[in-house]
């Protein structure tokens, strides 16, 4: 059984009091808390474990190689990759897509051809492009989402052309939590002849993902979404794409043979993994993977559900309260605003409270002007989320509307 409440033990920040308030933690969507096994197995590698990998013949070395291949191991596991060279380490989703745009995009993209994308993208799967299509002149299409949110497969469809090589799009959005239909997504940009890729910043955390079955050419995530540390992310690519790719960067424990005048590179994944790694880290997201699979995702979607549709039956018809993003396949991202309040001015009150909330365009300015507003509120959800917490959020919006009102 999912007991949400014996779960929240291992997340220390939760019992902590904000501003003498139990801690209403609701943005999980811009960085999620650490569960204990999470940072008690970071320090033990620190206090006990600690060298470099891939380059020490000694004790040390070789046992914390162990520790991080196993965790590459783990990360292919969670997302059914056919294999562990199939997965790269990097330090988050940004650079994981900025790496797909400066290799594979620089060397098989050509002027005129495009590169298609959603109205909901975040700036990390909108500004690579923008810059790749300055640099070498391909074309930049962005396909229309619905006034509520919802994805329009009608429109999708209109704007995948045969010039399109390649689909990138979120597979739920940070902003209004519209889940995409990745895998029919994928298949319908296979048949026009295009690669698929997939920003799973969000999607990852809330729904089971399985790459093989979405059919995707590529996907990033970020750790410190999944429950784990910062500096840490990863980029999933199907081998033989990754082999034709060039490196992202050049350095130590990339290369194969150098020479002053020539060097060869490694294979996928040491090819895009110059220099020292984020060692400690990718441990770190080793095990909030296996702290998530543990808890079985199924029972972690399922919650989260609950939470969503609990959410809109309490905020959706509010007076001077409009939710942005009501999609009817949504997780646990809520975007709003409060009439005669500037999100940031509703912020402080609710800070006062105990309660966070993020404001601003989250990283996807484009998207919240498509929505018709300079500016949002966001609370969102995650694994600890209680109905506790969704219900302390209205009693601060009166509180502040009654200030500034």
């Amino acid at each position: 059984m999912y007991n949400v409440y014996e779960i929240r033990k291992d997340f220390p920040v939760l019992s902590e009091l904000v501003n003498n308030k139990p801690n209403v933690f609701l943005d999980s969507a811009a960085s999620a808390q650490k569960p204990l096994p999470v940072l008690n197995r970071m320090q033990e590698i620190y206090n006990h474990h600690y060298a470099n990998v891939h380059r020490g013949i000694y004790h040390l070395s070789e046992d914390i190689t162990a520790s991080y291949e196993e965790a590459r191991e783990i990360v292919k596991n969670f997302i059914n990759a056919a294999s562990s060279d199939e997965v790269i380490f990097t330090r988050n989703a940004t650079e994981s897509i900025n790496l797909v745009a400066a290799t594979w995009g620089r060397k098989f993209l050509r002027a005129g051809d495009e590169v298609l994308i959603s109205q909901a993208e975040h700036h990390a799967n909108l500004v690579p492009w923008q810059m790749l299509r300055d640099e070498i002149g391909i074309s930049l299409k962005v396909f229309p989402i619905a006034d509520d949110g919802s994805y329009l497969e009608e429109e999708y469809l209109k704007y995948l052309t045969p010039r399109t090589k390649l689909v990138a799009v979120t597979g739920m959005s940070n902003v209004l939590g519209t889940i995409f239909p990745l895998k029919k997504m994928a298949k319908q940009a296979h048949q026009n002849g295009a690669l698929f890729l997939v920003d799973a910043c969000q999607y990852i955390v809330h729904n089971k993902t399985d790459v093989q079955d979405i059919d995707c050419d590529f996907l990033a995530f970020s750790g410190h979404k999944t429950y784990g540390p910062t500096g840490i992310g990863v980029l999933y690519g199907k081998y033989k794409i990754l082999d034709s790719m060039p490196p992202y960067q050049t350095g130590g424990d990339m290369v194969d043979t150098v020479t002053y005048e020539k060097t060869t590179f490694m294979p996928s994944p040491a090819r895009f993994e110059a220099g020292t790694p984020a060692i400690v880290q990718a441990i770190g997201l080793g095990e909030a993977l296996k702290y998530m699979k543990n808890l079985g995702m199924e029972n972690i979607k399922a919650h989260e559900d609950e939470l969503v549709s609990y959410a809109k039956s309490k905020w959706e018809n509010v007076k001077g309260l409009t939710l942005v993003g009501t999609a009817p396949d949504k997780g646990g991202v809520f975007s709003f605003v409060v009439d005669g309040i500037h999100p940031s001015d509703l912020a402080f009150v609710l800070d006062k409270e105990g309660i966070s909330v993020r404001t601003g365009h989250h990283c996807a300015e484009p998207l919240v002007h498509r929505m018709g507003y300079e500016t949002v509120a966001r609370a969102s959800f995650g694994l600890y989320t209680t109905r506790e917490d969704i219900d302390a959020l209205l009693p601060a919006i009166r509180k502040a509307q009654k200030m500034f009102l």
